[in-house]
């Protein structure tokens, strides 16, 4: 079930990593809403695939650019490119991330550094490229992605769990700091979210059924539950909620 947010329709929206998993569906949830949507991504494959999808379910097309987010000196560029496309950015979605598993004895200098260019530091200067146009219009929503591993301690995770953990306080420094120009910013915390990613590469039958064994709500979660939270955050609904972390994980923490 989907809510219908009338204040979403026309706004402009970035979401970062949106071409598939959780991204794709935030890209599905926001032009079913009516926004204009920009997403960024590095499979060029999906970006098509999902673009040809929409187009053929909702009649609109959202606006790829492919972008490898690791590259911060590109991101303010890729963002006017985007704006140029959509409108200034009224809403953006810092989902993009990569959960690669590494026992720490393997991980060096760079190998540190690249886990949080992936996870956190694009978070950061997507929001900073998109302050400016917020701060003209007065308003804006900013929803960074955590996640409840670092909660819960899973191993072979340890620099996606310390970028997953900076980005709660990343956003609780930007809302503050951000506050008198009407800017929001919320984390959105995901729980064991049954992408296709996580099938192929990690979660096996007997995996799945303990975690739903261990959740409150006893089903697949997948990424439209956490879709319909950021559509939330998005709208203004939530106009009170800032420096938050909403999660979403059925439970299980």
């Amino acid at each position: 079930m989907t809510a219908s947010y009338h204040d979403i329709d026309g706004k402009s929206v970035l979401v970062t990593g949106g071409a598939s998993g959780i991204g794709a569906s935030i890209v599905r949830a926001f032009c079913a809403q009516g926004a204009h949507v920009g997403f960024f991504d590095i499979d060029d494959d999906a970006a098509q695939s999902l673009i040809d999808e929409i187009r053929g379910e909702h009649g609109v097309t959202p606006v790829y650019k492919s972008l490898d987010l690791r590259d911060q000196a590109a991101i303010p560029g890729a963002v006017r490119e985007v704006s140029a496309a959509i409108g200034v950015i009224d809403i953006l979605v810092n989902n993009a991330a990569r959960d690669d598993r590494h026992a720490p004895e393997d991980i060096g200098p760079e190998q540190w550094r690249d886990g949080l260019d992936v996870n956190l530091s694009h978070h950061f200067f997507c929001a900073k490229a998109v302050a400016p146009g917020m701060k003209e219009k007065g308003a804006g929503s900013i929803i960074n992605f955590s996640s409840v591993s670092y909660m819960m301690g899973l191993p072979d995770l340890v620099t996606y769990e310390t970028a997953k953990a900076g980005i709660i306080g990343l956003t609780r420094a930007l809302a503050r700091d951000w506050s008198h120009d009407g800017i929001r910013v919320n984390a959105v915390t995901p729980g064991c979210i049954m992408t296709q990613r996580q099938l192929d590469l990690w979660i096996t039958p007997e995996d799945e059924e303990r975690i739903q064994e261990q959740q409150c709500v006893k089903r697949r979660l997948v990424g439209d539950d956490v879709a319909q939270m950021v559509l939330f955050l998005a709208s203004d609904v939530s106009s009170a909620c800032s420096s938050q972390n909403f999660i979403v994980d059925g439970g299980i923490v």
